[in-house]
């Protein structure tokens, strides 16, 4: 397995008892704390992350005008459920 290409350093402070528990865990799982929040904001990404760059997404279509009007999309489930269309 290749390594991944890193960023430069980024400083972060966090609370002591944040900091406290990565190196518990890290020291736990023989790993580096580096290893423990990489791991950390991964799963943030995968979870709220996505769902924060799904509204963005979503906010870049209603800008460039990729809507669907509501009645409209009601009206066609209405018929899909009544059995009116091919769909």
């Amino acid at each position: 397995m290749s390594k991944p290409t890193l960023s430069d350093p980024i400083p972060v402070r966090l609370p002591v008892e944040v900091l406290a528990d990565i190196e518990a865990i890290a020291e736990t799982c023989e790993r580096t704390r580096s290893w423990v929040i990489v791991r950390a904001l991964r799963l943030y990404l995968q979870g709220e992350g996505a769902d924060i760059m799904a509204i963005r997404k979503g906010r870049a279509e209603i800008a460039r005008g990729e809507v669907h009007d509501m009645d409209d999309v009601l009206g066609e489930l209405e018929a899909m459920v009544a059995g009116q269309t091919t769909r």
